[in-house]
């Protein structure tokens, strides 16, 4: 394992951001070492496990935002350890896939991965794709600084039973309760509360969450749609807030007095 520490700091008054951590785990160690190098020249903390158990170690002791999975790894694999990850803390996850192998991109999109990147890949798409998805994650701060924030800016919306919270970026149901979501499913559900009974087409749902243009964006899509139904709708085939529009896209449906 390897670890790059942040070459980049940032201050402003009495606010210290904190610079987002990342994990690269690849069993090709020149890939792995090129990556990190990268990144933390960029202005990233790397770290590098060169398996799932190394990775499954390192996790012990550390938290990260982002992880990049190799999903072809000798014993455990990328999507499993993705799974995993995502039961132990909230996470941003970059499969990395061979080309050609369509399969496991559906596959890594239905656990709830937030993009992917098909091997070999040139290190500029790399970073394109962890601000992508790093866009779509909280930029943290350091913990006095998270005390002293106050609800009074912070954006609420309700729809049915559902409150959600899009500063906090979590829902809760009717008893209160927080519903299990991953990140790329709260990034639509986000670009439909805020964009509430309008049409949108894929194209714009893809460009809204910072995809990287993509022939599989539409597909991408439609899997976390199908994903976030499965969580709001009392019945998911016949959805009472997010509807298909045959041949044009999707529209949250929000009824008048709704939302505030």
């Amino acid at each position: 394992m390897m670890f790059i520490p942040n070459l980049l700091s940032s201050e402003s008054g009495s606010e210290s951001i904190v610079r987002a951590r990342i994990v690269v785990v690849e069993d090709e160690p020149d890939l792995r070492d090129a990556v990190a190098e990268y990144l933390g020249a960029s202005g990233y903390e790397v770290a590098t496990a060169e398996s799932a158990s190394a990775a499954r170690t390192l996790l012990e002791t550390q938290s990260f935002h982002l992880a990049i999975l190799d999903i072809a790894m000798p014993g455990e694999d990328g999507l499993s350890l993705g799974r995993w990850m995502r039961s132990k803390m909230p996470i941003g996850i970059i499969y990395a896939t061979a080309a050609g192998t369509a399969l496991d991109r559906i596959v890594g999109l239905e656990l709830g991965a937030d993009d992917y990147i098909v091997k070999p890949y040139e290190l500029r798409e790399v970073l394109a794709r962890v601000r992508s998805v790093l866009r779509r994650v909280p930029q943290p701060v350091e913990p006095q600084v998270a005390k002293a924030e106050t609800t009074a800016n912070r954006r609420f919306m309700n729809f049915g039973p559902f409150h959600a919270d899009l500063d906090g970026r979590f829902v809760t149901g009717a008893n209160g309760t927080v519903i299990d979501m991953a990140k790329s499913e709260f990034d639509v559900l986000e670009v439909f509360l805020t964009r509430a009974n309008r049409l949108l087409t894929r194209a714009a749902i893809s460009e809204a969450i910072g995809f990287v243009e993509d022939p599989d964006s539409s597909r991408a899509v439609d899997i976390r749609i199908m994903r976030l139904r499965k969580k709001i709708e009392a019945d998911p085939a016949n959805p009472k807030f997010l509807r298909t529009v045959r041949g044009e896209g999707y529209i949250f449906s929000l009824p008048t007095g709704e939302g505030n």
